[in-house]
């Protein structure tokens, strides 16, 4: 019980981190979504290159596992570009809880991938996270918002199936550093031209809150990877929602984003049926 309260701890840290990362990207103000990515990435480069080097483990990609990483990094590095871009389109909360769907393409993914086999639970669980989804995405003809929407759930998509690869590589022997520099480097390098054709010139003030947002994702990171040494995803993964309500929080103060009332019914759903399939693995396991 004692390591699950730590665990607990380390998720709020967490769920605190990514809220801020989310909160800067959004402050830094009209950058280019690809400029906001690389620098983002680059700090967590950055980050993991000085973990390896500190615990002085070697870099090697298992030959089993390579494709397993490369699909990591596309999945990871296109859901993360898609997520910001929603972040800059979207209020806070909504492209957090769009993002948060990850779990749930999480558990489609998982059946080819892993060949594993969703419970009822988690089948019924994620049909009626996806119609909550459509509260916030409102497809209608009249929502302006409805392509970055659409984005923003392609960025829950690409986390939910890097999540997947990242299971299936670690299973083969991939070490966490070694998944966290690949992946970071692949988005370097994939968003560098990008950022190259479109590069704007930051202010010292961008510059610094750049700065803060790689940290704050880098707080983020490593908080969420303790939490789970402490305790199992089943019984700390519903925690990981109060990164909705930080941004939420965020938005509301610094932005004055008051979430429309649709929005609040599809926060409600989503994190209604994670609370569920929490409390059921919960009792599973005692």
């Amino acid at each position: 019980m004692k390591g699950q309260l730590k665990g607990i701890v380390c998720i709020v840290i967490a769920a605190i981190g990514f809220s801020f990362m989310t909160f800067f990207v959004r402050l830094a103000g009209d950058l280019p979504t690809m400029q906001k990515a690389f620098f983002r990435n680059a700090f967590a480069l950055i980050i993991a290159v000085a973990t390896l080097l500190i615990k002085r483990e070697k870099f090697e990609i298992p030959k089993n596992c390579r494709m397993d990483i490369f699909f990591r990094c596309l999945f990871g590095t296109t859901g993360l570009i898609a997520n910001f871009y929603a972040i800059d389109k979207l209020d806070l909360a909504d492209s957090n809880m769009l993002n948060k769907l990850s779990p749930f393409f999480a558990i489609l993914i998982s059946i080819p991938v892993l060949k594993e086999k969703p419970s009822k639970l988690d089948i019924t669980a994620t049909i009626v996270a996806f119609i909550g989804a459509l509260f916030i995405i409102r497809p209608t003809g009249s929502n302006m918002q409805l392509i970055p929407s659409l984005i923003g759930l392609y960025g829950g998509f690409g986390a939910g199936t890097a999540y997947v690869f990242v299971r299936r590589a670690g299973g083969k022997g991939a070490k966490t550093p070694v998944i966290v520099i690949c992946f970071s480097l692949f988005s370097c390098l994939l968003t560098l031209p990008f950022m190259i054709f479109r590069f704007v010139v930051m202010t010292p003030k961008q510059w610094l809150i750049m700065i803060m947002a790689g940290f704050s994702a880098a707080v983020g990171q490593f908080a969420i990877t303790t939490a789970y040494k402490f305790a199992p995803a089943k019984k700390l993964s519903v925690f990981d929602y109060l990164q909705v309500i930080f941004a939420a929080l965020w938005g509301i103060i610094f932005f004055g984003e008051v979430p429309v009332p649709l929005s609040i019914v599809g926060y409600v759903i989503i994190m209604g049926v994670a609370l569920v399939r929490w409390e059921k693995a919960r009792r599973q396991d005692t």
